[in-house]
Parts: structure tokens; sequence; C-alpha cells
């Protein structure tokens, strides 16, 4: 019997999004689930308040390409059948409890940086997923790319500027 018919997997297209891979193939093929992948961009508007004197359609347009070009990469290397990818616009958690509904997704899959002190207290993406959910959420740890690791080491090597 399948514990989980629908998962949807909320993925940022960060290079740490490879190791939501695996343990979402597995819990897949194991419940032998409809797999749906999401990535939410928000919109420029919300970054700049809305206040920004230009029109940033283009710019927006072009965000949703290559999203959904990365998307596609991406799921062509999980190597377990999806469903369907959605690149949607709007407020990330918002957008994600929105698709899990209309998916009827029995769980929803993110990633979590697992951040402690100021951080946890001002939420996160994976937090905010988990309190408005209506299904269950498995939040994979997720651990800083090689890179990431080498430019966060090389800015404290530097010191104050």
């Amino acid at each position: 019997m399948s514990v989980y018919k629908v998962i949807l997997l909320a993925v940022d297209l960060s290079s740490e999004s490879k190791q939501l891979a695996d343990k979402t193939r597995d819990l897949a093929a194991a419940n032998n689930a409809e797999l749906h992948l999401i990535h939410v961009i928000e919109p420029l508007s919300f970054a700049y308040g809305g206040d920004v004197p230009m029109d940033l359609t283009t710019i927006q347009e072009q965000l949703d390409e290559h999203a959904h070009s990365k998307l596609q990469r991406f799921a062509e290397q999980l190597d377990y059948p999806v469903k369907a990818q959605h690149v949607v616009t709007g407020h990330t958690e918002t957008e994600i409890h929105r698709m899990a509904k209309a998916v009827d997704a029995g769980l929803i899959i993110v990633g979590s940086h697992g951040r402690h002190g100021l951080a946890l207290l001002l939420g996160s993406t994976a937090n905010g997923v988990l309190h408005g959910a209506t299904c269950d959420v498995l939040a994979v740890r997720v651990r800083e790319s090689e890179a990431d690791e080498a430019d966060a080491t090389e800015d404290a090597d530097a010191g104050p500027s």
C-alpha cells in the first residue's frame, strides 16, 4: 500500500537542490507516487516593494524562461518520471501550498538549511511551508555546496574590508 500517492518537490534550483534528488526519488519509487516539481519565482516587484520606476516585464519573462530550462534539467537528472513541472510566480510558501492542494499532494518535500538563532526566528521557507500545509512536509537537511563553502571561507579569511 502506498502512503503517498502524490509527492510535490519544491526546489529553489540552487546547487543544493541536487541534494534532494536521491531522497525524493527513493520515496517516490517506494510509494509508486506521482511526482510533481515546483519552483516559485518571487516577482521582482516584491523585492523592490513595487516602487521600481521601470517596466520589469521583460526581465521577469527572462527569469521564467531560465527557471523552466533549469527545472527541466533537474527533472532529467532525477531518474524518475515527473508528472508535471510547475514554474509559478508569487509568494513562495503560498504558491507551494496552492500547488499541493491543486495536485492533491500527500507529501511536500523541501530543503532546509537548519538555521539557528536570528535566522530561525525570522523564519525560513521550509518553516513557512510546514506551518501552512494541509499534508505532510518533509524538510530535508541540505548542506552548502563546496563552492559556496569556499566562498564563505574566503570571505571570512579576508576579514573586514
